[in-house]
């Protein structure tokens, strides 16, 4: 897994940053474990994996 932006990750969900935002509201205590914070641009590589496994986001283009 790499890193990527909330919008590349977004992107690849096919919704905006903004409902992909609302989406990681029910895991918002176990992001914030690992380090998520709610203004960062760039997702490190551990929380692109945990979020592309709990909302079903196909990273494969």
């Amino acid at each position: 897994m790499k890193a990527m932006t909330k919008q590349q990750l977004a992107d690849h969900a096919g919704v905006s940053v903004k409902t992909l935002s609302k989406w990681c509201r029910p895991y918002q205590d176990e992001l914030r474990t690992m380090g998520f914070r709610p203004h960062m641009k760039a997702l490190p590589p551990n929380i692109v994996a945990y979020l592309s496994e709990k909302l079903c986001i196909d990273l494969v283009p």
